[in-house]
């Protein structure tokens, strides 16, 4: 005799589906998310998760929803003890890195290609307040917003171009190795915001700046 199968409600259905997908992008890829085996992993039918998103292409777009989420959730962590504690800049930094490094990269270049656009906006929202807090007074706003955002574009992108475009600059040896890229742009972001230095950073990496002075040279 079988057992039944337990009844979901439709959220937790489409909460299992969405898990189910961002695993299989973080093990094999875009190319690996598709309704056949999102179904297979989650034990239902193809149409069972066709019916809670209708295909594949909106699957996908649900998917970068779900990365964004994801990634407020994980920047609202570091953000909670940041401003009370003064938590390295570079935690910020690596919360992005981290999230595109598990497909959401190459998820939101492909669906941009494909034609999809998300019309939302403000996902980075709290970390700009939170960064403008720590600027000097009078500082513009606007100016916070554009680097936050050049930060998010460098971080996305990372995943699927940074080896190519460090050893476009000559960088060979470790051009598959991001660390030194994700440490240069946090500090990078820290003197562009005029931010105070982290305290407790340790050494200083070989081409880092001192306190003060313009921005440093790329790690090579």
């Amino acid at each position: 005799m079988t057992t039944p199968r337990a009844r979901r409600t439709p959220d937790e259905a489409r909460r299992l589906i969405l898990d189910a997908a961002a695993s299989l992008l973080a093990e094999s890829g875009l190319a690996a998310v598709q309704m056949r085996a999102v179904a297979a992993r989650v034990g239902m039918t193809d149409a069972g998760v066709a019916h809670h998103f209708g295909n594949r292409e909106k699957l996908l777009a649900e998917l970068l929803r779900h990365g964004g989420r994801r990634l407020r959730d994980a920047l609202q962590d570091v953000l909670g003890g940041w401003l009370d504690h003064e938590t390295d800049l570079l935690e910020l930094v690596e919360a992005l890195h981290a999230l595109y490094q598990r497909g959401y990269g190459e998820l939101a270049v492909a669906l941009h290609t494909a034609g999809w656009r998300d019309q939302g906006s403000g996902m980075l929202a709290p970390v700009v307040d939170a960064l403008h807090r720590l600027r000097p007074p009078g500082t513009s706003l606007d100016d916070t917003r554009l680097a936050v955002a050049a930060l998010h574009q460098a971080m996305a992108t990372e995943a699927l171009y940074g080896s190519a475009f460090r050893r476009s600059a000559g960088i060979t040896d470790t051009a598959d190795d991001s660390a030194a890229q994700v440490r240069w742009w946090a500090r990078q972001l820290r003197l562009a915001l005029g931010l105070k230095p982290d305290r407790d950073r340790g050494p200083r990496d070989p081409g880092s700046p001192e306190e003060t002075g313009p921005p440093a040279p790329a790690p090579a």
